[in-house]
């Protein structure tokens, strides 16, 4: 299998973002990839909860949703969409950081709310409070695409390894880990972090990501680390995006997963142990 990973410096401007990734979008296909991934806030990266009130939609009403479902299905290719900021009908009125499967007939094949929300002071110049505009999901999704069981996950979800565990013992070939990490957490664990999660669930891992400084109207500016990256079961890093847009290739043999986990069977060997 042949998978793209598309790696956006997305603005506040969802419709700018949205011409910039069907572009790319369009070139993985054409370039022959049959699973394309793009990475967290797809549509929008901003810090202003006044701007995320002004362009994001409900999901039915969501027009980088639509347009992508209809590029996928012109292109006959399955689209992860990292994620997209959308309005709820919750009362407080948070928002749903939400990634999308879209089989290659254009339908939805499985949705993923972000279960983790990034509530973190990295240091001085980077506190983040995602739960304050963002509300957490309930549930571990996975779903068949491209031929694979794919276990869907969302940026901070990679620091948690017992999601990714539940996935693989659920039957996931590749976990998905769309993000749009900060640079001083990027730089120190992003690499490792993705390939010790390859590693403990013998699955690949794609993680389409977020690089460069967001260009923002409203709400403070914001920088993300990029080098999107796709792992294999054995834990070897198959592609790095670097640090500039783009779309970045890598081939995923399947029959690896079995192999990597028969030799080294720790999803079966695992216990669980009383205490402290």
């Amino acid at each position: 299998m042949r998978a793209a990973l598309i790696q956006l410096c997305a603005s506040d401007d969802p419709v700018a973002n949205l011409a910039v990734t069907e572009g790319y979008v369009r070139e993985a296909a054409a370039e022959g990839a049959t699973l394309i991934a793009t990475p967290e806030v797809t549509n929008c990266v901003s810090s202003s909860r006044a701007h995320q009130e002004a362009v994001f939609h409900h999901e039915e009403d969501d027009p980088t949703l639509a347009r992508l479902r209809d590029v996928a299905a012109e292109l006959g290719v399955t689209l992860l969409i990292g994620s997209l900021g959308l309005r709820t009908r919750d009362a407080d009125g948070r928002f749903a950081n939400r990634s999308f499967l879209i089989a290659p007939d254009g339908s939805i094949t499985a949705r993923y709310d972000k279960l983790h929300m990034f509530d973190v002071d990295v240091d001085g110049d980077n506190v983040f409070r995602e739960s304050a505009g963002y509300r957490p999901g309930d549930r571990a999704v996975m779903a068949k695409g491209a031929g694979a069981q794919i276990g869907m996950t969302i940026c901070y979800d990679l620091r948690f390894p017992t999601l990714h565990a539940q996935l693989a013992r659920a039957g996931a070939e590749i976990i998905t880990v769309p993000a749009a990490f900060t640079v001083p957490t990027g730089r120190a664990h992003w690499e490792v972090l993705l390939r010790a999660r390859a590693i403990e669930t013998g699955c690949f891992v794609l993680a389409p990501a977020q690089c460069g400084t967001h260009h923002t109207t409203r709400g403070a500016a914001r920088a993300s680390w990029g080098h999107s990256l796709a792992i294999s079961p054995w834990g070897e890093v198959l592609a790095d995006g670097g640090e500039a847009p783009g779309v970045t290739h890598a081939i995923l043999d399947l029959e690896q997963v079995a192999a990597a986990r028969a030799r080294i069977p720790n999803l079966q060997n695992g216990r669980e142990v009383p205490g402290p």
